[in-house]
């Protein structure tokens, strides 16, 4: 498992867990896009305590 990422919201932090050993091009993109800024700001419209979130598309 590679390092994590802390999103902030208005309503706490989510803390996102990598598994590079299973996903390795899906956690790089994931990474690059949070390090330029692109889910700065979104909207996540729906949220299932412990399971997953959704979000629209900047």
């Amino acid at each position: 498992m590679g390092q994590n990422v802390v999103f902030e919201t208005s309503q706490g932090e989510v803390e996102f867990s990598f598994f590079d050993d299973v996903a390795p091009k899906a956690c790089e993109n994931f990474r690059g896009l949070v390090k330029k800024g692109y889910y700065d700001g979104i909207i996540f419209h729906r949220v299932i305590e412990g399971f997953m979130i959704q979000g629209g598309d900047p």
